[in-house]
């Protein structure tokens, strides 16, 4: 089994910043694309950003600018840096990995999540 655990959320005033990480743990022999996606109360859960193994970057048009994705391959760990934060902004933010072990093909794993909220 895989495992992804965030963490970083939490309250920050709208224009501060915060910096999600998101660790994969398990018997991993190869982690291809890993990023980040957020969802608000009501609204479908989006792709905020996510970077191949290397290094290929995407980002949603309403973050770019403004957050910055990373990852460390041999920590297994990919980063989200956010900046000039929004209330917008505000969502449960989930990490995701297209994740291969030792027992099987690549699959696709999401973590549990990870809560920021921007007040204005």
């Amino acid at each position: 089994q895989v495992q992804l655990v965030e963490s970083g959320g939490g309250l920050v005033q709208a224009g501060g910043s915060l910096r999600l990480s998101c660790a994969a743990s398990g018997r991993i022999f190869s982690i291809n694309a890993m990023g980040w996606y957020r969802q608000a109360p009501g609204k479908q859960r989006e792709l905020v950003a996510d970077i191949t193994s290397d290094g290929n970057i995407n980002y949603a048009e309403s973050v770019k600018g403004r957050f910055t994705i990373s990852r460390d391959n041999a920590k297994n760990t990919v980063y989200l840096q956010m900046n000039s934060l929004k209330p917008e902004d505000t969502a449960a933010y989930y990490c995701n990995a297209d994740v291969a072990t030792i027992y099987s093909f690549t699959r696709n794993y999401w973590g549990q999540g990870t809560q920021v909220t921007v007040s204005s």
